[in-house]
């Protein structure tokens, strides 16, 4: 049998009402046949979404087969005991070329109930931005559940929600029951549960090129709303070259950003889960037992849990976001 390697996946490419031209532009995606491509789907375990490999000796082997195959060599004991064959996280980059709807995803008891389903938490990684874009993310002022209603139904809701201008390198945290939409004018990586849960809270009043306006489930995101206001919804983080840096800690994903001008070495031998890379900016050569493959911006890898050490090689810098299941 071969050995598990570092698997890198074909894109899953999605036609959005909200997409655009930037994934094939700035992260070289091959976008033929699609008008607003919106999203990739860079390593998927959704039903229906399955990601399949794209090289070495198991090109074209789907993920599940993967994980049936490798077990806990590919994602960990730990997680193979929770998940079997399922895959527990999400990795897509997005291209917003109008804004995305305002929405909330469930938390993990209530996607239970209502979906049979995993909850959504999720980070944001912004690979570029156009001048003066804005997201939206959770309240500017504390709310109650009939103040919140109150501004919903007299047209008044963009007041209470909190917008804020975004660059290069930001990083958003959004856990589940958070208000939030990726504004027109960004391009971002977005780490998650494998979940595709959405309540739709406000569209703009769009319809689809048929005239249609999309389905809003306003009753659905009011149990799954937190209308909690926080003081602080940006990420701040130390962003000095040659450093890995926590960005994220959550129960289902941990992140790192890797920025380096530099080889390093990067061992595992205390995790019990794969490792995902995503290439944010720059290229590098990643290394382990004799052999190597290249990764450049706009691409992802899977590190089997088997392989304990990495040494990665930039091509003069790059700037790698590190994930993994604590």
């Amino acid at each position: 049998m071969v050995s598990p390697y570092p698997f890198k996946f074909h894109p899953i490419l999605k036609e959005k009402i909200w997409g655009g031209q930037k994934l094939a532009l700035e992260l070289n995606k091959d976008t033929t046949g699609l008008e607003n491509c919106g999203e990739t789907w860079e390593i998927s375990g959704v039903p229906g979404n399955i990601s399949v490999v794209s090289n070495g000796p198991l090109t074209g082997t789907p993920l599940p087969d993967l994980i049936d195959q490798y077990q806990g060599q590919l994602v960990g004991d730990k997680v193979y005991q929770k998940e079997g064959n399922d895959f527990p996280l999400l990795v897509k980059f997005i291209d917003a070329n109008q804004d995305l709807s305002i929405q909330v995803h469930p938390d993990d008891a209530l996607a239970q109930e209502r979906h049979q389903s995993l909850g959504k938490t999720e980070m944001w990684y912004i690979f570029q931005a156009d001048p003066g874009a804005k997201l939206i993310i959770g309240f500017n002022q504390p709310l109650s559940k009939e103040q919140y209603l109150d501004k919903f139904n007299n047209g008044h809701l963009m007041d209470v929600l909190n917008q804020e201008e975004v660059t290069t390198d930001d990083v958003y945290f959004v856990p589940a029951g958070r208000v939030h939409t990726i504004g027109k004018g960004i391009l971002l990586a977005e780490i998650q549960q494998t979940s595709d849960i959405t309540y739709r809270i406000y569209d703009f009043d769009r319809v689809d090129k048929d005239g249609n306006s999309r389905e809003l489930h306003t009753e659905q995101a009011l149990d799954a709303l937190d209308f909690e206001h926080y003081p602080q919804y940006k990420t701040a983080y130390d962003q000095t070259p040659n450093k890995a840096v926590t960005i994220v800690e959550s129960p289902y994903f941990e992140v790192n950003r890797l920025f380096f001008q530099e080889e390093i070495v990067r061992t595992y031998h205390h995790l019990d889960s794969f490792v995902i890379y995503v290439c944010v900016d720059g290229k590098l050569g990643i290394h382990w037992d004799g052999q190597h493959i290249t990764m450049t911006k706009g691409e992802a890898a899977l590190i089997p849990a088997s392989i304990k050490n990495i040494k990665l090689v930039p091509q003069d810098s790059f700037k790698v976001l590190e994930s993994y299941v604590p």
